[in-house]
């Protein structure tokens, strides 16, 4: 499988200086074109970048403005920005890292000098982002854990959305399987119900593994009926998962889960998780593989 290519976005409002990044950068990366302020806010906000390059003295917005901008913006504000300029005054680059910036390179370019720093800040920004999926994500399963849930949860909560649910998922009888077949095993478990379960969520739904056999979803259905329903869907297809142990025995699980909504009277996102926590101790306390509104 071939690497995608990393993407670079130049911002400069002189051709010779354009044509000279692309002839250095054009083959090795997916390059791009500003000629403004403008034109690269707009860029940088619609597609995905992993570096931009650019230039400090430009007409209407400088690149400390653009700079600034883009750092305010969540969606563009984790893009690395190495300015480059002509300008070596110690003022001129002190505001250049104030605003934001990363690296500073100057006016006329040396090649080698150049590549290395993009190539720098490309590897730092993947470090930077493995390093935030590792902090974020459960090493086993690979979605959320429990802290990135509830800060990702929080922040849907408080957009005060409409039809908002959250649905607290557990294993039935977990300790069992693990007592029976061996922790090794009870991990597969887990894997193959978090794979199920992930076949049923939406891309705008916040899905973590709390901890332990215990799921939850933050999710927005149109109504009542259609959360329900997927929850039940969900419910089913687990019913139906099958882990061959290593003593070849077929294990099959089942899940329980309480689910409830936010309405006008819900104080915070500890006391919506509460509700849905109490649903589910329901549904396992009448009898486990089921599902409970509260």
């Amino acid at each position: 499988m071939v690497d995608k290519k990393k993407t670079i976005l130049i911002v400069d409002d002189t051709e010779i200086n354009i044509d000279i990044l692309l002839d250095l950068l054009g083959d090795d990366y997916d390059v791009s074109v500003a000629l403004d302020g403008e034109n690269a806010l707009e860029i940088a906000n619609e597609e995905p970048l992993d570096l931009i390059l650019l230039d400090i003295m430009m007409p209407k917005m400088d690149g400390y403005e653009v700079c600034r901008l883009l750092k305010t913006n969540d969606n563009t504000k984790d893009i690395p920005v190495i300015f480059i300029t002509a300008k070596t005054d110690e003022d001129s680059i002190e505001t250049a890292y104030e605003v934001g910036g990363v690296d500073y390179v100057t006016k006329p370019f040396k090649p080698r000098e150049l590549i290395a720093r993009v190539k720098t800040q490309l590897n730092m920004k993947l470090l930077i982002e493995n390093l935030e999926f590792i902090a974020s994500h459960d090493q086993m399963t690979g979605i959320y854990n429990r802290r990135k849930f509830f800060e990702l949860a929080e922040k849907k909560f408080l957009q005060k959305q409409d039809n908002l649910y959250v649905a607290m998922m557990d294993i039935d009888k977990f300790k069992l399987i693990n007592d029976t077949y061996g922790h090794p095993t009870g991990d597969v478990v887990i894997k193959a119900i978090t794979k199920t379960i992930s076949g049923f969520i939406e891309s705008e739904s916040i899905f973590g593994r709390l901890g332990g056999e215990e799921f939850a979803i933050m999710c927005n259905h149109e109504s009542l009926e259609d959360t329900l329903k997927n929850i039940e869907r969900i419910r089913s297809m687990v019913e139906r998962c099958e882990v061959i142990a290593e003593n070849k025995e077929i294990i099959k699980c089942t899940i329980s889960t309480g689910c409830t909504k936010m309405t006008k009277e819900t104080l915070n996102l500890d006391s919506l998780v509460k509700e849905a926590d109490l649903a589910l101790y329901e549904a396992k306390g009448s009898g486990r593989n089921k599902s409970i509104f509260r």
